[in-house]
């Protein structure tokens, strides 16, 4: 595979950070040694199913008493949000 190939995984969130058996997400050990690692998860991070792993950090903040209710509502009133938009812009662009 050239530099300018990308793996099959590429970009794919629940193949380059997948829920580990702690219930924290984790980057396996195969993508360590992948030459695109970085831009990849990057990737992964800014498509629609990142909002979820956004929502996951809100509910461990909340969990963890370092966010209040009102800051957990309106945080996930946001991504909610956002998940809508991301929807929207989808179906329009079929």
């Amino acid at each position: 595979m050239t530099r300018d190939e990308r793996p099959y995984c590429y970009g794919k969130l629940e193949c380059v950070f997948p829920m580990g058996p702690d219930d924290l997400r984790e980057t396996p050990e195969s993508c360590m040694v992948c030459y695109c690692k970085t831009e990849c998860l990057r990737t992964a991070m800014q498509s629609a199913d990142a909002v979820q792993v956004r929502e996951e950090k809100v509910d461990r903040a909340y969990a963890s008493g370092m966010m209040g209710f009102l800051e957990r509502w309106a945080r996930k009133k946001s991504l909610h949000q956002k998940r809508l938009a991301d929807q929207e812009n989808e179906a329009g662009s079929d």
